[in-house]
């Protein structure tokens, strides 16, 4: 496996904040009534088919007042709202306009023609949304959804790096802070970091923040890997112990795991790869029992989808994805908060790395 060195400090950095002026554009709205009703029940009904698999019929009083009032604010606002594949059920399927892993919303978040896109996710993917569309508003439900990979790294750290390593291209994954993409060469994420890192036609890249992710593409291909010690806080918390211990259970059971989980997580899985692409082997194969080695709300997604296959549910939650909720994105709709914004001079440069890895041919 060719990683050359892992570098970095510890994950103690703070979200940089974030502020704007689309609450003093917008006009506040009024808050809609939130009573569950006979109307209510009615105008959400097909969309409670789509999640009855993983919600009980007891708890759709509670949710179905708020997919209605985000779905009519949505229009009034000229809002699309984009939704990450670890987002609660009755956010990913009942208001999300797109949904996806981080390379998806990047693609959705670069063609749409949405002014306001509301991001139903984490920091980063706000900002990268914003760095592709500087003349839209861009709103994320809670500013401190952060991510531990995004503060486990500076735009200082990629100079020095570039200073003790010159003239080696940066491979930056999208779960980092704008600065950091300012100072990259191209961007990736785990659907396609194989694929970016290896298009650059060198034999030495650094590649940062994610090790795990490093260390799995550099398994892949004889480029040599410099790499960063960051880690997702959730994927790192996964042991081969427990996954043994799923497999002695049950020898048919199938096991997906996500690039970010550790090395020895990933050589007991089936099958390793991002969000989407663990998506697509559930829907294609159709296991009788699988695990995704993943945040656990996806398999609620994938299996209000697919009730027929059983999930076992190895349940780490990300802190952070939690954060976004239907009170929360109604209430960035109706105040039009938290607007996101990033520096142009910083989005400019951070922009070229992002559309090199949108733009990049599959």
């Amino acid at each position: 496996m060719p990683i050359l060195e892992a570098f970095g400090p510890g994950l103690d950095r703070s979200l940089p904040a974030a502020g704007g002026t689309a609450a003093r554009r917008f006009l506040s709205l009024p808050m809609p009534p939130l009573e569950w009703n006979e109307t209510v029940a009615r105008d959400t009904a097909h969309l409670y088919e789509r999640i009855k698999a993983v919600i009980p019929a007891v708890e759709w009083p509670f949710f179905a007042p708020y997919v209605k009032a985000i779905n009519e604010l949505k229009e009034k606002r000229g809002a699309v709202i984009l939704a990450h594949n670890y987002q609660t059920p009755e956010i990913y399927n009942c208001v999300a306009d797109f949904v996806g892993d981080s390379l998806a919303l990047a693609r959705e978040a670069a063609k749409t023609k949405a002014s306001v896109i509301v991001q139903c996710g984490v920091h980063f993917m706000a900002e990268t949304a914003k760095i592709l569309n500087p003349d839209k508003t861009v709103l994320i439900p809670d500013r401190r959804a952060g991510c531990s990979l995004a503060q486990s790294i500076t735009a200082d750290d990629v100079r020095l790096l570039r200073e003790r390593f010159p003239g080696v291209p940066v491979v930056t994954y999208v779960n980092t802070s704008a600065d950091v993409k300012a100072e990259s060469d191209i961007c990736c994420t785990s659907s396609n970091a194989l694929q970016v890192v290896e298009s650059l036609g060198a034999d030495k890249v650094i590649f940062l923040p994610d090790e795990y992710l490093a260390r799995y593409v550099a398994s892949q291909t004889s480029v040599k890997i410099i790499a960063w010690k960051g880690h997702c806080e959730v994927h790192e918390r996964f042991t081969a112990d427990e996954l043994r211990t799923y497999r002695e259970s049950d020898p048919a059971i199938q096991i997906i795991a996500h690039p970010e989980c550790p090395p020895d997580v990933i050589a007991e899985a089936d099958f390793t790869g991002s969000t989407a692409h663990m998506i697509d082997f559930v829907r294609a194969r159709k296991p009788r029992r699988v695990v995704l080695v993943t945040e656990c709300s996806m398999a609620d997604n994938v299996q209000a989808e697919l009730p027929e296959v059983q999930f076992v549910r190895p349940c780490n939650l990300c802190p952070h994805m939690k954060r976004i909720t239907l009170p929360k994105i109604l209430d960035s709709l109706v105040h039009m908060q938290e607007e996101v914004v990033v520096d142009p001079l910083v989005a400019e440069k951070a922009r070229r790395a992002v559309e090199r890895m949108i733009h990049l041919k599959s």
